[in-house]
């Protein structure tokens, strides 16, 4: 029994880590970051491909881990581009996207590298629907041990993880630093005392950084650490191995400068009466 092609749904999720049951068997174009984890969320759904963004590559080349990932269970993903269009916006994506990366299941598809992600997406609907029952890859949530500090610094591989307990507290995640869909009261789910992200290689129209003027209107001291110094996805490695590359005005006031070490700034506040 073969597909038509033309009736397999293309849907567009800011983040992958809202997908709609329509997701099972469909191509997917998210303007998350092109990580292990929504490589995960992709098989999860049932998804039938998946295109994301490549965040700036970064340590690791991080923001395209979810291609191998994927490639391993038989489904296609590529990545846009954090130079052609801004992360977080897939209507940004099908507009400019341009195709930075494919898996070898996308690239026999006729995917490659410059091509229009909406090209690359119908591409995407001719592939066979890989059905792949992914091992658990939960995101982690922890803590790190400030002692007598005043604040909590807590570590949330994605920002999607925050709750109510989170606020007034250091909230430091993996996730990019772009607004999701451009809502500003997207930027942190909670009052924390500082949320923190990755910059995603920054990107056109610094998009993976524009949490943090939407957090300086909230009181919300900010910043995003280099693609280069920490893996995307990996608040631990946020923390431990980030260096700080931009910073809204709330957190220059307490002391916060590109290129200090992120851990450095972050255990201090935490200490602060």
């Amino acid at each position: 029994m073969t597909t038509d092609a033309d009736a397999i749904l293309i849907i567009a999720a800011d983040t992958i880590t809202k997908l709609p049951s329509e997701a099972d068997g469909a191509v997917i174009l998210s303007g998350s970051h092109g990580g292990r984890y929504p490589g995960y969320l992709t098989a999860k759904a049932g998804a039938r491909a998946a295109i994301l963004n490549d965040a700036g590559l970064g340590k690791d080349e991080a923001g395209i881990g979810s291609l191998p990932y994927l490639e391993a269970l038989g489904i296609a993903a590529a990545t846009v581009s954090h130079l052609s269009c801004r992360i977080g916006d897939t209507a940004d994506m099908r507009a400019r996207g341009r195709i930075s990366h494919a898996n070898a299941p996308a690239r026999a598809a006729g995917v490659m590298a410059g091509m229009a992600c909406l090209d690359a997406a119908a591409l995407l609907r001719h592939v066979p629907h890989s059905r792949a029952t992914p091992p658990t890859l939960g995101e982690a949530r922890g803590q790190i041990a400030v002692p007598s500090g005043r604040r909590r610094i807590v570590l949330l591989d994605s920002a999607s993880l925050i709750t109510a307990e989170d606020a007034g507290q250091i909230v430091v995640t993996g996730s990019h630093g772009g607004l999701v869909g451009g809502v500003p009261a997207m930027a942190l789910r909670t009052d924390g005392f500082a949320g923190i992200f990755h910059d995603a290689g920054i990107g056109i129209d610094d998009a993976g950084t524009t949490r943090l003027p939407a957090l300086d209107q909230r009181g919300i001291a900010a910043f995003t650490v280099s693609a280069a110094s920490a893996r995307i996805g990996d608040a631990a490695s946020v923390f431990h191995d980030g260096v700080i590359s931009r910073v809204n005005e709330t957190a220059r006031a307490i002391g916060a400068r590109p290129g200090l070490r992120a851990a450095e700034i972050l255990l201090a506040w935490a200490q602060e009466r």
